[in-house]
C-alpha cells in the first residue's frame, strides 16, 4: 500500500445562475464574478438566482419574510434540498442601495462587499445559520476561507 495518499479532489460544482437585475446601480459585479463566488461556496450543483433590488423591495421582502420594517442587505430562499438527491436551488437577493451604503461606510470596495454578501447568502441556502455564537463563529470562519481563497480581505477585520 502506498503511503502517498493524496487528499480527494471536490467533485465538480455546477451552477446554473441567473442574475436579474430590478434596479439600475452602476458597478455591479459582472455575472462571471458572482459565477466565481458561488462556485467557491458551494458544497454541491445548484440552481440560484442572484437578484439586486431597489430599497422599496428589499423593505417588501423583509417585512413579509422576516417581519422586519426596513431593507435589508441580503436576503436568502432556498427552494431545494441539500440532501436524498434534491438538487439545491434558492434565490439570493440584495438590496443594491444598502449594499453600497454599508461598502461606503465600512470602508469596503463595492466589490468585496457583494462578495462577502454572495457568499453569506449561498451559505444560507446550504443551511448555515448565525442563530447561535457557535453557528455564527462557523459561518463566519466558513465565509473568511471562502473569501480568503477569491483573493478579497477579511470582513468582519473591523468589526468591534
Amino acid at each position: 500500500m502506498s503511503a502517498n495518499r493524496t487528499k480527494p479532489e471536490r467533485a465538480a460544482v455546477k451552477l446554473e445562475l441567473t442574475v436579474q437585475k430590478a434596479v439600475n446601480s452602476p458597478g455591479l459585479p459582472t455575472n462571471a464574478e458572482l459565477r466565481r463566488c458561488l462556485s467557491a461556496a458551494l458544497e454541491q450543483s445548484a440552481a440560484i438566482t442572484v437578484r439586486y433590488v431597489g430599497a422599496a423591495e428589499g423593505r417588501r421582502l423583509n417585512r413579509k419574510y422576516r417581519d422586519k420594517d426596513y431593507a435589508t442587505n441580503v436576503l436568502s430562499f432556498g427552494y431545494g434540498g441539500t440532501g436524498c438527491g434534491r438538487a439545491l436551488a434558492g434565490d439570493i437577493v440584495l438590496c443594491a442601495p444598502v449594499v453600497r451604503r454599508e461598502a461606503r461606510a465600512q470602508d469596503k470596495t463595492l466589490a468585496a462587499h457583494i462578495a462577502h454578501l454572495t457568499v453569506h447568502g449561498a451559505l444560507h441556502l446550504q443551511g448555515h445559520d448565525h442563530q447561535s455564537p457557535s453557528t455564527a463563529a462557523r459561518m463566519e470562519a466558513l465565509e473568511k476561507r471562502i473569501l480568503g481563497q477569491l483573493g478579497y480581505p477579511d470582513p468582519y477585520a473591523g468589526d468591534v
